[in-house]
Formats: structure tokens, sequence, C-alpha cells
């Protein structure tokens, strides 16, 4: 599983310092007539916004807030930003906007941008767990430690020697704990751990059961490993999926950079 792990990271990492850029996704303009009739599925980091060195560290482009807002508008609030990161975490980078969201991995829901939250279904983790997870930071100066609640992010873009270190450590508290509910998840330059029985997937099949998803056509665009729980659910909901940055698997398209999807959503609210 440590092998596995790390190797999968690193695949995800090597992909992300590849020279050679995959050629970007046309815009299916089809899309353009039948918003009122779309779910549009957004990840945040790497999809929206531009990865930065460090998760504080990202921004909203301007013009990013108003498409996103005319957008929900246009889909009469079928809009969503489905993330790694706490309902809180997105509404400081996107303050003062609100909006509905699937946080955690799918451990927290917000299906009305006036509530905090319509559903957690997920425990925080253990704090003994996250005691010793955390230690796990002092392996190398460069090591972020991001407790989101329901997960802990080991983030590793400023010491990238330190991928394989941090992986074992994981492994060997996973082997003191073979009995706890817990799962590690390899992305872009980090390693978090959340609880087992939620993921992205499940919170974008509870999403669109409820309104004013249900019954629209969702449009899912990710970028990372936790991300491809969303694309394999797509065809079940006749919906698309694109990655951004690589060629996943199952997708129907994909975008080079978050520039492009940026301009992408732009160009959905043209009426020609």
């Amino acid at each position: 599983m440590k092998s596995e792990l790390a190797e999968m990271a690193s695949d995800q990492n090597r992909t992300m310092l590849d020279d050679e850029a995959p050629e970007a996704v046309p815009v299916p303009h089809a899309l353009v007539p039948h918003l009122d009739e779309t779910a549009i599925l957004l990840d945040i980091d790497g999809t929206l916004l531009d990865l930065m060195p460090t998760p504080r560290e990202v921004w909203v482009p301007p013009g990013l807030s108003d498409t996103l807002n005319r957008l929900t508008q246009r889909t009469s609030g079928a809009l969503a930003l489905v993330s790694g990161r706490s309902l809180n975490d997105i509404d400081l980078i996107f303050a003062p906007d609100v909006f509905r969201a699937v946080g955690g991995h799918g451990a927290e829901m917000r299906l009305s941008v006036d509530n905090e939250a319509d559903a957690v279904p997920a425990p925080p983790l253990d704090k003994e767990l996250k005691r010793r997870l955390a230690a796990i930071a002092k392996l190398s100066p460069g090591i972020l430690l991001e407790d989101k609640g329901y997960s802990l992010a080991l983030h590793y873009r400023l010491a990238p020697h330190a991928e394989k270190a941090i992986y074992e450590a994981v492994s060997v508290i996973r082997a003191d704990l073979p009995n706890a509910p817990i799962e590690v998840l390899p992305g872009k330059f980090v390693c978090e751990i959340k609880h087992a029985g939620f993921t992205k997937a499940t919170g974008v099949r509870e999403l669109m059961t409820r309104e004013p998803f249900r019954g629209r056509r969702p449009i899912f665009i990710g970028d990372d490993v936790t991300d491809e729980t969303v694309f394999a659910i797509m065809p079940d909901m006749n919906g698309l999926a694109f990655s951004v940055g690589r060629r996943a698997m199952g997708v129907n398209g994909h975008f080079d950079t978050p520039t492009d999807v940026r301009a992408f959503l732009a160009r959905l609210l043209d009426p020609r």
C-alpha cells in the first residue's frame, strides 16, 4: 500500500512537471442554450484557481466571481464548488461571495447560500491520530500541515524530496492502527488522511438528489486524483467530465490550465 500510494502521487506530480502540454478541450457550444437544464460542478485548486506554493496563497482572478455568479443565476442556482477544502476555507477564498458547495471531500455540504452547512455526515478525525500525523511535518522544512477538521493534509510542494518519507511515516501509523477508519489520498504534492466512507463522489451523488440540482445534467471539471471518483460516476447521471492539466481516464475532454477553464466558463455565458 505504501509504495502504491507513493507511486500514484509521484505519477501525478510528474504529470504536473511534464513539458508536453495536452491539447485543450474545445468548448461544447451545444451546452450553451441548455444551462437551464445543467448543473455545473467545479473543483477549486488546480481547476478554477491556479496552484500556488502553499494553500493560503491561492487567489481569485479578476472576473471569475462575476462569471460564477452569472452562471449561478443562469442555472437557477445549480452551480456548486466541489473541494477537499472545508466550507469555511472556501468562503474565505471567495469572500464576500458564497456559493453552494461540497467541502471536505464530501464531509460537508451546503445547498443554500444562507446556510453554513446542510449536511455533515463525517465526524472530525481523532485528536490523537491528528497529533501523530501532524508530527510528520517535522521530517523536513517545507512540509506544511493543514488541518481541515475532517482530514489532515501534508503539503510538500516546497519539499518534494520528502514525498517518500511522508508516505512511509503514514504507513507506519496505519499499521499501528489497523482498525482506524481512515483513508489516504495522494494528490498533487500533498498526502491527505481522512475518514473512510465518504468521497467527492458520495457528496456529488447526494447533491444531485437535492434541489436545485435534481434532474439536471451535471458537468464536472477537476484536476486531481481525488476528482477521479466523480469522473467515474458522471456516466451514471448522463453527465460530462473534464480533467485539467492531464488526460484522466474516462473523461469527455480536458483543459490545459485553470486559465482555460475560466475562459470556458465565461464563454458559456456568451449568447452567441
